[in-house]
């Protein structure tokens, strides 16, 4: 494939072309440049990136010593390729050849109590020793924990919400540097990135779509770290818990993950002894799977994107302004979980519908 980096990047920054956009037009067109000519022709009123803000990206990206890595580059995790909204990029800081390494999520509580928090660090430490790159959110309590684990004896990555240079939560500045040196940060999100709300899902994907497993330490009955582990489950990883006092409501959720099925976590042995092998790699633009190319003319050839995302027109008439529960939604549509998970997705980047915490829903105002 022929790569035009600032072409792909125009296009992964194109408000309205997500993740399964970005895949189609590529999987049709072959290369950026001629994909990105193709907008026009889509009648959705997208209106390209503008070069100049994709130029100054690159400029500012490699002015920190970052680089871009697209969805077709060997550098492009291969786990997370699997994922059918795939990041068509990630903002890298640091050791990019980490992306490929086997890999395990440490993921928890804000504010998590210190035995979590000694849980979390002590067990990322463990696993980086066994040749694992440990994989979180940079948040608060266990996600730092386990940051600072990992790096005492071998690498991690930090999944950030906002732009690689905006730190979130800010005082954890510090903690980015010492990963960008010793492991990598990543984001999907353009440099400069405040983090929201809808941010957050997205980031959870992420550091889901990177992992082999994902191990909770402490998480409420109702919080986004169970929506992680939900993500896991779907796409085929396995979930691991460290069990926690019935009586913190902090270890409720990681309790009844317990209860479904996961796999009781106290040492790295536990999480060894359950890891799978890396799925086998898949073809990261499929003609099969994207829509067709041929000699059509303009007047007949269908819209280069293929037909939407399967079932997203049933989905947004369950979807109303007010929120709904995604549990809801997934009862009664006829799309599987993992699907249901890749139409919404997309619906949010393409700016029709809002993932908000809770494992809730709602449609956009302009959607």
């Amino acid at each position: 494939m022929t790569r035009d980096v600032l072409a792909m990047l125009r296009l992964a920054r194109t408000d309205g072309v997500g993740p399964m956009t970005f895949r189609r037009l590529m999987a049709r067109h072959r290369d950026g440049t001629a994909a990105l000519a193709a907008l026009p022709s889509l009648n959705r009123g997208l209106e390209a990136c503008a070069e100049a803000d994709a130029k100054r990206e690159m400029t500012a990206l490699a002015r920190l010593g970052g680089r871009f890595v697209f969805l077709d580059d060997p550098l492009y995790p291969p786990l997370l390729a699997l994922l059918p909204d795939a990041p068509p990029v990630l903002a890298v800081l640091g050791d990019a050849s980490l992306l490929a390494a086997p890999a395990v999520a440490v993921v928890g509580a804000r504010n998590a109590s210190s035995a979590g928090r000694r849980v979390a660090e002590e067990l990322s430490e463990a696993l980086a020793a066994k040749g694992l790159t440990v994989v979180s959110g940079l948040a608060r309590g266990i996600d730092t924990a386990a940051h600072d684990g990992a790096l005492r004896s071998g690498g991690t990555i930090a999944v950030l919400p906002g732009g690689v240079d905006v730190p979130y939560p800010p005082e954890n500045a510090a903690l980015v540097a010492r990963i960008a040196d010793r492991g990598a940060v990543v984001s999907e999100t353009p440099l400069g990135t405040a983090p929201l709300n809808r941010h957050f899902p997205k980031r959870n994907r992420i550091v889901a779509g990177l992992s082999l497993g994902v191990v909770v330490v402490e998480a409420a009955h109702r919080s986004g770290t169970l929506i992680t582990a939900r993500l896991a489950l779907e796409h085929g990883r396995e979930v691991f818990a460290v069990p926690g006092s019935p009586l913190d409501p902090r270890c409720r959720g990681s309790n009844d993950l317990l209860r479904q099925g996961a796999h009781l976590t106290e040492t790295a042995e536990d999480v060894l002894e359950h890891l799978p092998d890396a799925p086998r790699e898949a073809p990261l633009f499929d003609p099969a799977r994207m829509a067709p190319r041929g000699p059509e003319s303009p007047e007949t050839a269908p819209d280069p994107l293929g037909p939407p995302p399967e079932g997203a027109a049933e989905i947004i008439e369950l979807i109303g302004l007010s929120p709904v529960s995604v549990d809801e939604v997934l009862r009664r549509c006829h799309l599987t979980a993992p699907e249901l998970q890749a139409v919404l997705t997309d619906l949010e980047l393409e700016g029709r519908v809002e993932l908000l915490p809770g494992h809730r829903v709602m449609r956009s105002a302009n959607g």
